[in-house]
């Protein structure tokens, strides 16, 4: 991690949870401490072919404010406020919509203010 001169490394890795062997939970939380993104995919989701099948709500980045502006990183928590009572269905379910009827990130941004 500190290397001279150094640039970034970057590690993607997946990992099967709630198998019921303790092992595995033992790996998955040390290597969950690690990492500074986390993408939790919802098999229900997928199961009603709904993509990405991601869990909103179980998902995240660390460290979000070094990535975006204060102003977009304010809304993105209005929109995770807006979204953290919605099961992940209706979560992505409304998301997607939005999304869809936006050009752009800004363009998304600017419409959560109408």
């Amino acid at each position: 991690r500190n290397i001279e001169e150094g640039g970034s490394l970057s590690i993607i890795a997946t990992a099967l949870i709630d198998t019921g062997s303790r092992m595995d939970e033992v790996i998955f939380e040390e290597f969950k401490g690690t990492g500074n993104s986390e993408i939790v995919l919802d098999r229900k989701l997928a199961d009603k072919r709904t993509w990405p099948a991601i869990d909103i709500g179980k998902s995240g980045t660390r460290k979000e404010e070094l990535l975006v502006s204060r102003q977009d990183l304010q809304k993105m928590w209005v929109l995770r406020r807006v979204l953290m009572p919605m099961g992940p269905q209706d979560a992505m379910d409304f998301l997607l919509t939005k999304l869809k009827e936006s050009k752009s990130n800004t363009d998304f941004f600017q419409a959560m203010n109408q």
